[in-house]
């Protein structure tokens, strides 16, 4: 069975309504720009479909020629003014809605970058992000492309109206078959050309694949493997493939498209057929006079013209609209942590006991816990190391501590209080950290630092790169702690090594100067002079700080006051290194192990 679509929570007039707000509040101009241009472009195309039958009937009149060259006049001008003001204001509508498209898109970015972090790991809560940025990507996008939507239906409106009140002279019979005619081929062609919204999986997986296939061969790190393993046939392969799936993807489709510009021939014969014999018939028995003929044909063509419009973009809308009731599902997605409705932290909070009491947490979608009913306290200035083998939990606990995660079972306390309680922004500020993930701007290195463009405190960022061991290469680098890191932006850029990398990240956690250091995995890309000249310098960078201090090297555990072995989640093993040796268990051989692989390294 197909799995039944869900519902939009909000429809095209609720969207509207959103919309109008969002431009009343930013940008009132896009509203009004809006309905001038539906009235010119409805009054430019009613002036000119008068145009030729008005100055007709003044010519089978006999009109003096002054007054026929005044009516020429006259319809020139309006149509100068009509059109004239239809390209202004059409060029000056641009900016408005872009500013309204930038402010929906700074939502989406607000709510991106301030949301829950659990709601980063929620794969339905990524999809609606990406649908989301995609309503804001270009001009043609729905967050900005509905004005251009809403123009056009008002055009259409307005002029349905004016040409139905020409049409009123005319057999009742006849607008019904403009309108049946119209309505019959709207819907076949929308049913026909939705085979290509049916199929669009189909056509998502050939582009897919085909991008897949062009960033891989234009990307910079994919160049040293394909030059050393061969592996150009087999992108080729992939390349060719995809093209042909996409070529027969087209080929059925533009048959299906066939078929509608057939059916849309074949109404369009009747409906022209139509009136042209009815307004030959009335010409025949009533003497209607040739500036009339062309007036009603003309106006009969026009009618169907406002008809399928109004069709074709309401149609549009409510395609728009499925997008948009996404967007705002997507900045309406419901946070599970409290922020401002939290309480504030108390005010100069120096020393913080964070206990983690009987937690266990299993991530979304998992069949047993990655943490299970473990208890931990971390005192005030003490320097506590977690080790264990890969998926023991090290980095979930320590999730779970900082606030990112909240326990499935059991609670975080900070002084006492269960933190759920707190805002969870302010409780974030009680740390320096750097992860094994960690983020770099695309700017120099004082700001990297400083993590801010102004007001940075450049004694204290030097001081803070020595304690890092990162001085010497700063100062080699052309314009020290003022030169760019990464190329991504600055072409005088530099690229660091992954130590140097680390380095600049432990720097970073220093000048935030938080009660409470979090290193995890902080010398992982260090060389072993390197790593134990870090340790070396780790009591004094953590001096008066409680730390914790992930590690898979358990040589750095000595300089730790606790050390906690994780086994399947659990605390299997506590006390400080040279006792854990003693104990002869788990730590202790994986100890060994260790030692006797740098013994053998030596021997080289």
């Amino acid at each position: 069975m197909k799995e039944k679509k869900k519902k939009p929570t909000y429809n095209m007039w609720q969207n509207t309504a959103y919309f109008v707000k969002a431009a009343w509040d930013n940008c009132p101009s896009v509203l009004w720009i809006c309905l001038l241009l539906a009235v010119a472009t409805a009054g430019a195309t009613v002036v000119e479909m008068l145009f030729v039958p008005v100055v007709l009937g003044q010519v089978e009149g006999h009109v003096p020629l002054p007054q026929l060259l005044a009516t020429i006049g006259v319809f020139t001008l309006a149509l100068l003014l009509l059109w004239g003001g239809k390209s202004y204001l059409n060029t000056n509508a641009l900016f408005g809605r872009i500013q309204v498209r930038m402010y929906i898109s700074g939502e989406i970015s607000r709510k991106s970058t301030s949301t829950s972090f659990p709601n980063l790991l929620d794969t339905t809560f990524l999809k609606w992000k990406e649908q989301a940025l995609r309503t804001c990507n270009s001009n043609q996008d729905a967050s900005e492309a509905i004005w251009t939507t809403w123009t056009d239906i008002l055009t259409n409106v307005l002029g349905f109206a004016v040409y139905l009140l020409l049409l009123t002279g005319l057999s009742g019979w006849m607008v019904a078959l403009v309108i049946l005619t119209t309505a019959v081929g709207f819907m076949v062609s929308e049913h026909l050309e939705g085979w290509g919204s049916r199929h669009r999986e189909e056509r998502a997986a050939c582009m897919n694949t085909i991008g897949y296939a062009r960033r891989v061969s234009t990307k910079r790190e994919y160049a040293q493997d394909f030059r050393i393993f061969g592996l150009r046939p087999w992108l080729e392969e992939v390349w060719s493939s995809a093209m042909g799936a996409y070529r027969a993807f087209l080929t059925r489709r533009e048959r299906v498209y066939f078929l509608v510009y057939v059916v849309d021939a074949l109404l369009t014969l009747l409906r022209n057929g139509g009136a042209y014999a009815y307004l030959i018939w009335l010409t025949l028995t009533q003497g209607l006079s040739a500036s009339q003929f062309l007036l009603y044909f003309s106006a009969i063509s026009g009618f169907t013209q406002w008809v399928k419009g109004i069709m074709e973009q309401f149609s549009t809308l409510h395609r728009q609209s499925l997008e948009l009731s996404t967007l705002r599902e997507f900045l309406e997605w419901p946070e599970p942590f409290a922020f401002e409705e939290g309480k504030p932290l108390p005010q100069d909070l120096k020393e913080c006991e964070i206990v983690l009491d009987h937690v266990s947490y299993r991530y979304p979608g998992a069949e047993k816990d990655t943490i299970s009913n473990l208890t931990f306290t971390l005192h005030p200035g003490e320097k506590v190391a977690i080790v264990g083998l890969n998926g023991a939990g090290k980095t979930t606990l320590v999730k779970l501590l900082c606030g990112f995660l909240d326990p499935t079972q059991g609670c975080v306390r900070l002084n006492g209080v269960d933190i759920r309680a707190y805002n969870r922004r302010e409780y974030y500020h009680l740390f320096s950290a750097v992860f094994q993930e960690f983020s770099v701007l695309d700017t120099n290195v004082a700001v990297n630092v400083a993590q801010r463009v102004e007001d940075i405190d450049r004694e204290r960022v030097a001081k803070c790169l020595e304690q890092a061991g990162l001085t010497q290469a700063v100062e080699a680098l052309p314009r020290g702690m003022d030169t760019p890191v990464t190329r991504n932006v600055f072409e005088d850029g530099v690229e660091l090594s992954g130590g140097q990398m680390q380095r600049l990240m432990l720097a970073r956690a220093l000048y935030r100067d938080a009660p409470v250091v979090v290193l995890d995995e902080p010398t992982a890309a260090l060389d072993p002079l390197a790593e134990h000249d870090i340790y070396m310098k780790y009591n004094s960078m953590t001096q008066g700080k409680s730390s914790l201090f992930i590690s898979h090297r358990l040589a750095s555990t000595r300089f730790c006051d606790r050390i906690l072995y994780l086994e399947h989640g659990r605390i299997a093993e506590e006390g400080t290194h040279q006792s854990l040796l003693d104990l002869g268990g788990g730590y202790a051989k994986l100890f060994e192990v260790q030692s006797r692989y740098y013994q053998e390294g030596g021997e080289f």
